[in-house]
């Protein structure tokens, strides 16, 4: 999920543009607003889209106002959403310069084998958006290629002051499986700290079996935790929902009490909300 301030804008880059599809829209109900800490955001607009392949991804939008101190990049918790594509050669030229900024054209990733092409860039609500290619998958990974120009979200890129922490939490108190451990220039991270183009980052990988989940990096000293409003969601890449079998068995601190919830996300199942070692809002959502 991130945020936007403006629906209307964030409906034309995601359905217009990324060619996704508007699948609910409506206000925060105040129990789901509340299940994330964010009072403020009762009745904020939102919008839920999904592929078009019908992969089960959702990618959501909620109404704020921006934040003068927001910088991408340059904070603790969600960095980016990496999503799959199809071709991304075409985007460089079919993103409007007054809804998208690229800040990374596509390119192949030094220090790995190339097995997908990334690009870069930010979208009406300053979140960072990667438009991925498949190549091929890795052996210890499985990429899912694009079953629709924009797929489904495949990656979520946290950006914590203590990897190993953030790693351990996921592993112990959710149960998935820590992958391997990458060290790359990582260019987001020096352009946004006016690092030197050589400077390596190391990342882990967070997976379930071969599905990568959420990418882990090491954010420099300089790194600070973001600002956001008052009772508000943080601003850009906002908040991120994984499926569990059971919420039950999750070892972690509800900001609310689960509970049964409707929509194009939920289907009637239980979810709830909870904080990650780097302060990043995540929910959870029982499919058992």
């Amino acid at each position: 999920m991130s945020t936007v301030p403006n629906l209307e804008e964030g409906l034309r880059a995601y359905r217009d543009v990324l060619g996704l599809e508007l699948v609910e829209r409506g206000e925060l109900p105040k129990d789901l607003a509340n299940s994330w800490g964010c009072p403020a955001n009762v009745r904020s607009p939102y919008a839920v889209f999904r592929p078009v392949s019908g992969e089960p991804c959702w990618f959501r939008l909620v109404e704020q106002p921006a934040h003068a101190n927001f910088r991408p990049t340059r904070t603790y918790g969600w960095a980016a959403f990496e999503c799959t594509v199809e071709d991304v050669w075409r985007w460089p030229k079919e993103l409007p310069a007054d809804l998208f900024t690229i800040v990374g054209m596509p390119k192949n990733i030094a220090n790995m084998k190339p097995t997908f092409i990334p690009m870069q860039a930010l979208g009406p609500g300053r979140e960072m958006v990667y438009l991925n290619e498949v190549l091929t998958p890795q052996s210890d990974l499985f990429l899912p290629p694009a079953k629709s120009p924009v797929d489904r979200i495949f990656i979520c890129v946290l950006a914590t002051p203590d990897r190993e922490a953030s790693v351990a939490w996921y592993v112990d108190a959710l149960g998935f499986d820590r992958g391997t451990d990458y060290t790359i220039p990582y260019t987001m991270i020096n352009k946004a700290f006016d690092l030197s183009a050589g400077t390596q980052t190391t990342l882990t990988m967070v997976q379930k079996d071969r599905m990568p989940i959420v990418e882990v990096d090491d954010y420099p000293e300089a790194a600070t935790h973001r600002p956001r409003h008052e009772g508000m969601l943080p601003p850009g890449n906002a908040l991120v929902t994984l499926a569990v079998n059971d919420l039950d068995a999750c070892q972690v601190d509800w900001i609310a009490s689960p509970a049964l919830r409707d929509g194009a996300l939920y289907e009637g199942r239980r979810a709830g909300t909870t904080h990650g070692r780097a302060g990043e809002l995540l929910e959870l959502v029982e499919t058992q």
